[in-house]
């Protein structure tokens, strides 16, 4: 395994670690509550903390494949969220049932268009690239074997 592929794993771990604590801190110290999306995308993200941290800790690379899937159906979802948030899918296709509006940015946009699905979005993309890049090295370092 490359040097570069071989701090990925840490990279994706640390980008996971980091927007489960900033979703927890929205939540429970500034007491946002968060809307049907955003649930959803929780669901996807909280575990790969894990998923990652008990692979790495157990020097395990079977982790990636898991991580892999759980962070692509969490970017689509972030994804649908933010275009949603944007305005590009009109807000009458909302999943939310109830509470707070997935359509309505709780949170002024920083920049004009960095919301918290947005940031959402950015941290799977970086989860996926980095464990993409790992689990290529993984494959490279087998088959060198």
């Amino acid at each position: 395994m490359s040097k570069i592929s071989g701090y990925t794993g840490y990279i994706a771990f640390g980008v996971a670690l980091m927007a489960t604590l900033g979703s927890l801190m929205f939540s429970e110290l500034f007491k946002w509550v968060p809307c049907d999306l955003c649930w959803y995308q929780r669901v996807f993200m909280y575990p790969l903390v894990f998923v990652m941290g008990i692979g790495i800790v157990r020097r395990d690379h079977n982790w990636a494949p898991t991580a892999l899937a759980l962070a692509v159906v969490g970017w689509f979802l972030a994804l649908y969220h933010s275009l949603l948030q944007w305005g590009i899918i009109p807000s009458s296709l909302a999943p939310c049932t109830g509470g707070v509006s997935c359509a309505v940015k709780e949170v002024e946009p920083w920049l004009g268009f960095i919301t918290i699905p947005f940031m959402s979005l950015m941290a799977f993309t970086v989860i996926i690239v980095a464990t993409t890049i790992f689990w290529k090295g993984v494959q490279q370092n087998d088959e060198g074997n």
